[in-house]
């Protein structure tokens, strides 16, 4: 994991808990940035991936879903040390890999309505974090490209933003490339208006409460000959464990354990007596 400073960890914590958002700024090297800018351009290509056809996807914006399908070079973004470890602590180390996403926001990409990433939840708010998430700046974001617009305490407000919606003290996400905005799914959110001739591209890397339906269905976009070669906490991460040793059991059996036999797995069964 990371090797945080002294209180480090519990401060960007509390900013979370507090405001629902926190910059880790340059935190990501600059050899791995780079070289996720190099594969989400070749797989963009590969896919034919076109322009939003809506104003939330973006009409001048690119976004490419199921990243770790197309690469297994992508698993360093759910896995990466100081963007998990938060995530483990405004969830827990059962959470799961909801989505993992790219966004190449265009010239010219107007502002986007603000949401709550945790919107489709019906659950009365405000309510305990169940999902958290993280943007990966892989060039800067600037009031000029369009860095994300958040509103600060919003996690804790009473509904989700209706359409239309704009309400009073939202700012800026502004971070240069290498940063990672880490917030609670419920904040009210979106992107800025880009308004520079060149993209602000991101990585969006949605993890979710091990209790919670995935955004992305993992079990399936992902081949289970392809998860068996990835690193045993993301086969955790996609699906193929337990919740508390009984969600998502199969006959009473881990399904993590297919792929690691010996892997240490309590079922909720072992511990009644």
């Amino acid at each position: 994991m990371h090797d945080w400073a002294p209180g480090e960890r519990e401060r960007h914590l509390t900013e979370i808990a507090d405001q629902g958002f926190t910059v880790l700024e340059r935190v990501v090297p600059d050899d791995l940035r780079l070289e996720l800018v190099e594969r989400i351009d070749r797989a963009m290509d590969l896919a034919g991936t076109g322009l939003g056809t809506n104003v939330f996807l973006g009409r001048q914006t690119r976004r490419l879903f199921n990243l770790l399908g197309r690469d297994p070079f992508f698993a360093n973004v759910p896995l990466f040390g100081p963007t998990l470890s938060l995530a483990e602590g405004v969830l827990d180390e059962s959470l799961l890999l909801s989505s993992l996403t790219a966004i190449s926001m265009g010239p010219g990409q107007e502002p986007q309505p603000f949401h709550s990433d945790d919107g489709s939840i019906g659950l009365p708010r405000p309510h305990l974090p169940i999902t958290c998430l993280a943007i990966w700046a892989l060039t800067d974001f600037t009031p000029e490209n369009g860095a994300t617009r958040i509103v600060p305490g919003s996690h804790r407000f009473d509904h989700i933003p209706g359409k239309g919606e704009v309400t009073e003290g939202w700012v800026e996400a502004v971070m240069p490339a290498g940063s990672v905005l880490v917030y609670d799914g419920s904040v009210w959110h979106g992107g800025g208006h880009n308004a520079t001739d060149e993209r602000r591209l991101g990585i969006v890397s949605n993890l979710c409460a091990g209790w919670l339906r995935q955004e992305e269905n993992q079990l399936l976009a992902l081949d289970r000959e392809y998860v068996a070669q990835l690193p045993p906490r993301l086969q955790r991460m996609v699906g193929y464990s337990v919740y508390r040793g009984l969600m998502g059991h199969v006959d009473q059996v881990d399904p993590g354990t297919w792929f690691d036999p010996d892997r240490p797995s309590e079922m909720v069964w072992d511990r009644i007596k």
